[in-house]
């Protein structure tokens, strides 16, 4: 996608298998999935053809809650997103905001969400 503060990860496998991994990675940590959309059944929906696209809305409120009660402005970006998506060339991607763009966003001392994206590239590259 090439946008500031993303980064994009290539993944081994197809977009269904890889958010069903994430999924799994996150719940295993203790992290709540608050939505998953299929952007493409969406579309579907409605008659347009889209690649394979699914948005995970996910977060532990334990350790977002102190976050947002001391930096307010993370709540724009909490709870955290993984986009999993299909490019033109069949690849699947996961999207996300690096913890560096929001470590300096929202003025952050620490990167608290450096172990979510270990999670991340877990899924990308499975084992």
């Amino acid at each position: 996608m090439k946008n500031t503060g993303i980064i994009d990860l290539a993944c081994k496998d197809m977009v269904a298998e890889t958010v069903g991994r994430l999924e799994s990675l996150l719940k295993s940590r203790g992290m709540k999935i608050f939505s998953r959309i299929d952007q493409a059944a969406e579309a579907g929906a409605v008659g347009l053809a889209m690649r394979p696209m699914v948005l995970l809305i996910f977060g532990d409120p334990k350790a977002g809650t102190p976050l947002m009660n001391r930096y307010p402005s993370i709540a724009m970006d909490l709870p955290l997103k993984a986009l999993i998506w299909e490019s033109a060339d069949g690849k699947t991607w996961i999207s996300y905001n690096s913890p560096e763009f929001l470590q300096q966003r929202h003025g952050l001392e620490k990167k608290p969400f450096e172990p979510v994206e270990l999670l991340l590239r877990a899924a990308a590259q499975p084992a």
